[in-house]
């Protein structure tokens, strides 16, 4: 007797995009860790003022997009925890 595969729940394939959104979240993080070592190199130790003001509003964007995913998976989670563990997905 084969096994078949155990269809996901929709909670299981919602922690599944909730995982994804949260790794996204640290890429992003990563991403504005980066731009600010980039920014304080320019500013400072290669007097790039000009390139460096540039920089600014990446940093910036790089800031609203982490903390936009950051109420994203808030959001779902707080969806998830009114969700029933033992039904498979509707679709």
């Amino acid at each position: 007797m084969a096994d078949e595969p155990v269809e996901k729940t929709e909670l299981e394939k919602s922690r599944d995009v909730i995982n994804q959104l949260k790794e996204m979240q640290h890429y992003a993080k990563s991403n504005i860790e980066r731009l600010t070592d980039i920014w304080l190199r320019l500013d400072g130790e290669l007097k790039q003022k000009a390139l460096a003001t540039k920089v600014e509003p990446l940093i910036t964007e790089q800031n609203n997009f982490h903390d936009a995913l950051e109420k994203l998976i808030g959001d779902y989670e707080e969806v998830c925890s009114g969700m029933d563990d033992g039904e498979p997905a509707e679709g």
